[in-house]
């Protein structure tokens, strides 16, 4: 599943997209509006089965994937380079700023930042609205809550360790919901970079 935005109107479409022999075709699946990109996955999948683009598959075996939407949304959801992110990484490279991307701040700890500048020492997380509980967007899920309530809320545990560890390295953490305005988290992180803020978040 490939979202696009259409840079005019910041409409959201949804494109089918699978391997052929070399190939990757397209087929277009219609506009999603939704405020995050895991509902609009999942609405983008909905529609390709609607219009009989897809086949069941069974689930694996002690899979926690309640529906085929769920598992496909899931399958298709990335972990680096979201439009977020790339949205984030343009407007900075734009102002002269460089930095790593996926990179762990220190290496001796498996967490990985979004964006890093090693010179000052900025970490830089750009967190999903439902992986890390958005306190405005977040809509619990109806089936397994239990389930997701538990795995949203060991994110934010693991989040706030994060941030304690690196500021107690040095680190100044930076984080960014999925949600803000790119622009307005852009001038946040420029801020913080280059010295002239020490706003975090």
């Amino acid at each position: 599943m490939e979202l696009k935005v259409l840079p005019d109107t910041r409409r959201i479409r949804a494109y089918l997209r699978w391997s052929d022999g070399g190939k990757s075709p397209a087929r277009y699946l219609g506009q999603v509006e939704h405020e995050t990109r895991p509902a609009n996955l999942a609405e983008g999948w909905k529609m390709a089965w609607d219009k009989g683009l897809l086949t069941e598959e069974p689930p694996a075996e002690g899979s926690w994937a309640t529906s085929r939407s769920v598992r496909a949304v899931m399958r298709a959801n990335r972990s680096k380079d979201t439009r977020p992110e790339l949205r984030l990484r343009s407007l900075l490279h734009r102002q002269g700023l460089r930095y790593r991307v996926a990179a762990r701040p220190l290496p001796e700890l498996r967490r990985t930042a979004d964006l890093i500048f090693s010179k000052p020492r900025v970490a830089v997380f750009v967190d999903g609205c439902y992986w890390h509980g958005c306190p405005d967007h977040l809509r619990e899920a109806h089936k397994n809550a239990e389930f997701w309530r538990t795995k949203i809320q060991g994110n934010q545990n693991r989040d706030a360790e994060t941030d304690r560890l690196l500021r107690e390295a040095g680190w100044t953490v930076v984080r960014v919901w999925e949600h803000e305005d790119p622009d307005v988290a852009a001038a946040r992180v420029i801020g913080v970079v280059r010295g002239t803020s020490t706003n975090e978040s």
